[in-house]
């Protein structure tokens, strides 16, 4: 299977079940929409942002079929001025190259230096979609398992209403 094995090896030991899918290379959420599987799944969307001061770390997931800007999020996080994360710092912090960032990339972190904010209409997803650390392939885990891999691995955590309305939906996604 494609993919870190530090991912796996996490899941296995967490007990979290997936399904798995191999796809040719998707580094954007939009070229991930096209080898979408998994009906009643939600394709997310993995941002990786860092504070200006460059002290402090977020990650950042969302239903992909939602539009956000760097504005809106900064303030939604209420964690001042955002800038994406370079990918020296993706590396050391997330273990993972541009177009890899997940939820699983905090197997990497060690140290428990990335904070996470999830938009809260993933609490009502039945599953969610992630690159295991690798963008060939997506792993799909119940709702239940994303729960009890965010809450064993480690890190500070918050649930966000990131959306106004609707009106943000874009076209593609689940």
């Amino acid at each position: 299977m494609r993919g870190q094995q530090q991912v796996y090896e996490c899941l296995s030991r967490f007990g979290i079940d997936f399904d798995y899918y191999e796809h040719p290379e998707a580094p954007t959420i939009e070229i991930a929409a096209q080898f979408y599987r998994g009906e009643g799944t939600v394709l997310c969307k993995n941002l990786f942002f860092r504070n200006h001061k460059g002290n402090r770390h977020y990650l950042v997931i969302m239903d992909s079929r939602h539009n956000m800007n760097i504005h809106d999020i900064e303030h939604k996080l209420h964690q001042g001025k955002l800038t994406f994360a370079s990918p020296e710092r993706m590396m050391k912090y997330l273990g993972v190259k541009p177009g890899s960032v997940s939820l699983f990339g905090l197997v990497n972190d060690v140290n428990h230096d990335v904070t996470l904010f999830v938009d809260n209409e993933l609490r009502h997803a039945a599953k969610v979609s992630f690159h295991p650390n690798d963008n060939t392939a997506s792993l799909v885990i119940s709702n239940a398992d994303m729960m009890k891999f965010i809450e064993n691995i480690g890190n500070a955590y918050e649930f966000l209403d990131l959306y106004e309305n609707d009106s943000d939906r874009g076209e593609e996604g689940c």
